[in-house]
């Protein structure tokens, strides 16, 4: 026990004596502060953080560090919890991904709102209607889940607003998908790539900021080391892109503007907005999309409006053509008088001494651009507030390359095989990898003027009568594009409008047009008589686009609104105002029911007008060489020539073959008492004049007889090493074979045999099975005594082909009829070629190979 005393005792002092010497080293405490004395930390102050930043003040402020360039907003704090809009634009970028100038791409309603110390930016969802009288809409939130695309700390704050950094919503893809996110047909691994964005090269161009509307325009800088394909000679090194992208926050509108409704029997672009309370088969409140126009007098029947739709002709516009420009834009006013105003369209130049900029969102402008590889001639876009489809801007960008009179020297057929472009089996319509909303009408309506001032110079027109064309031409390119941006879509049956003997007799196009409607493509009217030519295009708005003006502007009072659209839509089955938009038309093989809403069609017999053309073109094709073989030049500019000229069979040939198996539409509502059901299946007499003008035309042995004395000069000039690497010579079989199977594409589609089907249980008299003896006469029958050539044999083969692709179980999209008629023409077929006669072994070779395929397909049954 001692001992442990003696060994406590003893820690104890230890202890002591190490607390002493802690203490004598420890340093004086400081005395503890009263708490009025305490000094806090002060937050830095908004002027503090901006106080190296350039302001730009608007509807938003933006604050840019003159050193970094980096960007801040700032949102007031009256602003969180609104509704604004937003809209991009591409400024400059590539034209094969559709990110050149003047693109209108994203549109949204977005809303700005504080979660604690963070400003979230979100996109509103505007495609739903609830009556706030039903209580189910007390769900509107219900599984409609917020898009967020913005998060941010904010990093300063006063009594009036929130400071964020703003680097990460501007230079980046947050609101615009810039790079392409398509499906691999479209912008596949052997498509040109952006790449991956770089924020680091990425940077602002500049910064606008105005009471109504924020434009921030950045330059998304895109990096892609592996690139290997070039994106053509624009692109100056495919590994580094840059885009440039305008940014606009717009406010959103407060006046007394109110949506009008859509209906189907009229072509309005529109907003789509289902009603989720309504118990009606279709619960649509669609809006059109419109410009704001109010009467300065509304007691008046025609009034100058209060704000009138002004375009500004850009001043890189050629001087030759901006009188002709800013006359199309006028011809408007006539529609815009039967909806009560006058003058609503007025058309400006831009002067050069401007201080403003054309991509300004407050501008609507016409302007000119002459890019290296025109991907769509001419486009009229217009950006909206998809709350109530009032139309907020426009543009329209017009190519040199497409409007002016240089030709285009590029090959409308590069060679592509029959194979490529029609591949077996023919179940899906074609595209032409353009967005959905985009309109080709330029680069096809140049193909269709180049194809008449060929036909006039040949004819040893005079310069007067091409610059008529080409006025005509351009008129109704301008007019057709301020279309699209006064809200109009496409009437693709607005070509059927007159008679074959009609649309030469310029005392009637004069008065009421050419066609219903300038929103058309068209053929451009040539006649086969010189004499008695006409108009070229029509250069008026047309009865069409008078009525859907009408409808689409006039004003009514709330009282009066639903009865006066309804008394103008009660005439939609006037002939004049015929309507089918790129919904119905049949440009693509398979696709569409109705073969009047089609593209480049004329008059309301449409076979009789392209039998017209096809002679024309035949007659043409023998004066090409004396026209186009000139000394100092080499022998392009005839092969270009003669490629229009091919092109315009073509598109007859595509005409024609929609009337077989076609379906006409009307889309009158029951009370208007139309004399046509909804659906009438074409007669039978029509269908077969289609099926023996293809015979003709498409398919004989002396279909392109008249071509033979051209093909030894069809030499494309050489350029660098731009020769093919199988030779250059011209494709002549296979150039012929896509002429013929432009016809075939779509009369052996799934969609086209199924509708022959089923159309016969309502009216239909031409089955399946008919048609394919038709056919197996039309390719056949003429050479079965004798020896088959080069067009036959590779028609005959292809058409042999797709027959035993219809009859195999393995190919989709073919239904039993379908089927069934294959398999007995087949059989009938090679009981045809068992007693065919042939004196060449060239001849003899080819059938071989017919039985060859005959007996496959009917061994693998």
């Amino acid at each position: 026990m001692r001992k442990y005393l003696h060994w406590a005792i003893g820690s104890l002092l230890w202890l002591s004596s190490t607390l002493q010497a802690q203490e004598k080293n420890k340093k004086p405490a400081l005395p503890i502060p009263q708490a009025d004395t305490v000094q806090a930390k002060k937050p830095v102050s908004l002027a503090e953080k901006v106080k190296n930043c350039r302001k730009t003040t608007g509807l938003f402020t933006l604050y840019q560090d003159t050193v970094t360039g980096s960007v801040q907003l700032y949102i007031g704090k009256n602003q969180l919890g609104k509704e604004f809009i937003y809209q991009s634009f591409s400024l400059n970028g590539p034209n094969s991904l559709f990110l050149n100038q003047s693109m209108h791409r994203s549109n949204f309603v977005f809303r700005i709102d504080r979660n604690f110390n963070k400003l979230e930016f979100t996109m509103v969802n505007t495609a739903f209607y609830y009556d706030p009288a039903n209580p189910i809409s007390r769900t509107r939130n219900v599984d409609k889940p917020d898009a967020v695309f913005f998060s941010e700390n904010f990093s300063g704050e006063d009594s009036s607003g929130y400071l964020i950094n703003a680097d990460n919503l501007f230079l980046s893809e947050k609101m615009d998908p810039v790079k392409p996110a398509s499906p691999p047909s479209l912008f596949g691994m052997f498509s040109f790539n952006l790449g991956n964005l770089n924020m680091a090269k990425s940077k602002y161009f500049q910064l606008r900021s105005f009471p109504r509307n924020t434009d921030v325009l950045v330059d998304l800088a895109y990096d892609n080391a592996n690139a290997f394909i070039s994106g053509g000679p624009a692109v100056t090194d495919p590994r580094y892109v840059r885009v440039r992208i305008q940014h606009s926050f717009i406010e959103m509108p407060d006046n007394d503007f109110r949506p009008r409704r859509d209906d189907p029997r009229i072509g309005f672009f529109t907003q789509q907005v289902t009603d989720l309370t309504s118990t009606s088969p279709v619960p649509y409140r669609d809006m059109i999309n419109r410009w704001n126009l109010v009467k300065k007098d509304p007691s008046a029947a025609v009034s100058e409006p209060v704000e009138p739709i002004v375009f500004w002709v850009e001043n890189t516009t050629p001087l030759e053509y901006r009188q002709t420009i800013i006359d199309a834009g006028l011809k408007w006013n006539e529609a815009f008088e039967k909806a009560g105003f006058r003058n609503a369209i007025q058309m400006k130049i831009m002067p050069d001494s401007a201080d403003w900029d054309p991509s300004d969102l407050r501008y609507n402008v016409i302007r000119w651009v002459a890019s290296a590889q025109p991907t769509y001639g001419a486009i009229g876009p217009s950006f909206v507030n998809p709350r109530t489809g009032q139309i907020l801007g426009a543009d329209i960008t017009v190519e040199w390359a497409t409007a002016s009179f240089a030709p285009i020297l590029d090959e409308l057929y590069n060679g592509q095989s029959a194979a490529d472009q029609y591949p077996l089996p023919f179940t899906a319509p074609r595209g032409d990898g353009q967005p959905e909303t985009s309109c080709s009408l330029a680069r096809d309506l140049k193909a269709q003027f180049l194809s008449a001032q060929t036909a006039l110079e040949v004819d040893d027109a005079g310069p007067e009568a091409i610059q008529e064309l080409h006025k005509q031409f351009l008129t109704y390119l301008v007019m057709h594009e301020m279309g699209h941006t006064l809200g109009l879509n496409h009437n693709m049956k607005s070509s059927q409008m007159l008679s074959p003997s009609q649309v030469n007799d310029r005392s009637l196009t004069s008065r009421i047009g050419l066609m219903g409607s300038v929103m058309d493509y068209p053929a451009v009217n040539v006649a086969l008589d010189r004499s008695k030519q006409g108009d070229y295009y029509t250069t008026k708005a047309g009865p069409y686009d008078l009525w859907a003006i009408q409808y689409g502007y006039t004003p009514f009072t709330p009282d009066q609104e639903q009865a006066s659209l309804d008394k103008l839509l009660d005439r939609s089955n006037d002939p004049q105002l015929a309507f089918g938009n790129d919904g119905d038309d049949m440009r693509s093989p398979g696709k569409g029911m109705d073969p009047r809403v089609n593209v480049f069609d004329l008059t309301n017999d449409a076979l009789s007008y392209a039998e017209d053309r096809f002679k024309l073109i035949n007659n043409l094709m023998g004066k090409l060489l004396k026209k186009y073989v000139k000394p100092g030049q080499s022998y392009a500019e005839l092969r270009a020539r003669y490629n229009y000229l091919n092109a315009q069979r073509n598109q007859m040939i595509g005409v024609v073959s929609r009337y077989i198996g076609g379906v006409y539409i009307d889309r009158s509502f029951p009370e208007q008492h139309a004399a046509d059901k909804p659906y009438t299946p074409v007669p039978l007499a029509t269908q077969k004049k289609a099926m023996a003008l293809l015979s003709r035309y498409a398919f004989s042995p002396n279909a392109f007889n008249a071509d033979t004395p051209l093909f030894s000069y069809l030499q494309l000039q050489r350029r660098g090493f731009n020769q093919n690497v199988a030779g250059d010579d011209y494709r002549i079989t296979t150039t012929m074979l896509n002429n013929q199977l432009a016809a075939l594409a779509h009369v052996l589609n799934p969609a086209t045999l199924q509708r022959i089907t089923n159309s016969r249980l309502y009216g239909n008299q031409y089955s399946t099975a008919d048609v394919f003896d038709d056919l197996l006469q039309a390719i056949f029958e003429a050479d079965m005594k004798g020896n088959v050539n080069v067009y036959r044999q590779n028609l005959q083969t292809r058409f042999t082909e797709v027959l035993a692709s219809v009859m195999d179980p393995k190919t989709p999209g073919y239904d039993g009829v379908a089927r069934s008629a294959a398999l007995y023409t087949l059989r009938k077929l090679k009981g045809q070629l068992a007693t065919a006669v042939s004196t060449n072994e060239e001849t003899r070779a080819h059938r071989a190979n017919l039985v060859f395929l005959i007996n496959n397909a009917l061994e693998n049954k």
